[in-house]
Formats: C-alpha cells, sequence, structure tokens
C-alpha cells in the first residue's frame, strides 16, 4: 500500500513530505510563507524533476548516455532525459516510512530499475526544528561494486517581490559540453558568476548550472552532492577529485545537509 503524506510540525513551522512521489519534501511553511516550489507550479511533471525537493541517490546529476564504465565492461543505464540519465533512481520511487514523529521521519527504498545493475537501498531521514530542517541521506546494501554518489535536489520558491541573495564559497567552476555535461575541465568563476559575496541571483540561468545552482523563473535550485555530474565516466579518463566513491558489498556511503532561516 502508497504510503500517505507525512507532516512534520514545530510551532508554526510545517514540512510536508510525500512518500509516493519520490520521498520528497513536496512543502516547507516557515516564516508564513511557502518556500518550495509545488508541483502544480512544475514546468513538467515527466520525468519527476522540476519540483520540491527529492533526494539523488545511488548517484548525483547527470551521466552522460547513462554510461558508467567498470572493470567488467560498461554499464548502460537507460536515460531518463535523454541522452542523459539524471539525479539518480530514488525521485522516481515509492519510499516506504521507517519511523515517524512529529519531527522526524525516516524512509527507505530499493534501488533498481533503468537497468541498474548494483542493487542497493538507500535510507533517508528528514529532522525538523524551530528554525532548522536537517536531511539525512545514505546508500548502502549493494550486490557488486558500483559507484555511488548522493546529494539534494531542492526547488526553493522565488519570493513574490524582490529577489534572492545566495552565497557560494567557490572560486572554481565546471565547464559543461553542450548536454550541460562536466567535461573534466575547471576553471576560475567570472564576475558573473561569483557569489562568495551573496549577491542578488537574478535569472543567471546559463552560466551558473556549471555549479549546479540552477536559476529559472519558476525557482531556484541550489544542488549540494557528494559527486560531480558525469563522475564515473570523468574518473575513468583519469579526472582527479571527482567526488565518486565506489561502494562494495557491505560499505555505506553518508551524506547530511542542513537549511536554517531567520526572519530579518
Amino acid at each position: 500500500m502508497t504510503a500517505e503524506a507525512v507532516e512534520l510540525r514545530c510551532g508554526e513551522v510545517v514540512a510536508r513530505i510525500e512518500p509516493a512521489e519520490g520521498g520528497r519534501l513536496v512543502s516547507l511553511v516557515a516564516g508564513g510563507a511557502e518556500r518550495i516550489v509545488p508541483k502544480a507550479s512544475a514546468r513538467a511533471i515527466s520525468p519527476p524533476i522540476y519540483w520540491g525537493c527529492f533526494p539523488m541517490v545511488p548517484w548525483a546529476g547527470r551521466l552522460a548516455g547513462g554510461r558508467i564504465p567498470t572493470d567488467d565492461g560498461e554499464v548502460h543505464l537507460e536515460p531518463n532525459l535523454p541522452p542523459s540519465a539524471i539525479h539518480g533512481l530514488g525521485f522516481e520511487k515509492p519510499w516506504t516510512i521507517l519511523a515517524q514523529s512529529d519531527l522526524v521521519v525516516t524512509l527507505s527504498c530499493e534501488l533498481r530499475g533503468r537497468r541498474w545493475p548494483f542493487g542497493g537501498t538507500a535510507r533517508q531521514t528528514l529532522r525538523l526544528g524551530a528554525a532548522t530542517l536537517d536531511l539525512e541521506l545514505e546508500v548502502s546494501g549493494y550486490s557488486r561494486a558500483g559507484p555511488a554518489g548522493l546529494g539534494w535536489h531542492p526547488w526553493f520558491a522565488r519570493p513574490p517581490i524582490g529577489d534572492v541573495e545566495l552565497r557560494v564559497e567557490a572560486r572554481d567552476v565546471l565547464m559543461l559540453d553542450a548536454d550541460l555535461i562536466p567535461t573534466g575541465d575547471v576553471r576560475r568563476v567570472t564576475a558573473d558568476e561569483d557569489l562568495r559575496s551573496g549577491p542578488p541571483l537574478g535569472e543567471r540561468d546559463a552560466s551558473l548550472n556549471t555549479i549546479v545552482v540552477h536559476t529559472p523563473r519558476e525557482g531556484i535550485c541550489v544542488e549540494p552532492q557528494t559527486m560531480w555530474p558525469n563522475a564515473p565516466l570523468l574518473a575513468a579518463r583519469g579526472v582527479l577529485d571527482t567526488g565518486l566513491r565506489i561502494l562494495a558489498p557491505g560499505e555505506r556511503l553518508r551524506a547530511g545537509a542542513r537549511w536554517t532561516w531567520r526572519r530579518r
């Protein structure tokens, strides 16, 4: 049976999670306003990557052609945003509630489909506070050694008036090809891309995709992740420091993030 929506509440702060919709956070009301882009405002619902905040597991970002090199030959995943396989498997799967209280929920999901041959189980916990939301994610239970990466893809709602300021402490960006796939080359940020001072975002879509900050009109995506997009192919080519983890049976990969907010 499909799990019903989960509501976490801490005073006036309310978070809503839909296990059947990829285990995603579909609403966060804080400071009297909705902070997450709802499904009703999504530009498209297939693939389901344009609303809410969903976990990216067992990989994050795009895999060019769905290709994963392994010691036993190259794996070819079924693309879900052709020509790429994007954002993992978890956002398309129903999740099972393992534990739930007023402030915390833990869910799990079996990783299968799109010709993914490594197996595995994902587990996530969301913990709400008066001014915080803690996100925890892990993957384990591989049946054979394979790539692993984790991340989150939030769609933050734009304010009805004014703009958003974003600070990212990064001086380098990944260079992309025409399909928005990292080439493996890295360069310094330009003045328009530099977010270290927390400037207003505006619509910087084309340039900021390289650092996984996406700024379309309907929302703002700031996507923390443990691996570069296309890390398996880049690592196989000898590119260093992609964040790729090769997970063996019995091992696990964990990641955590915290959102905080305050009134000005």
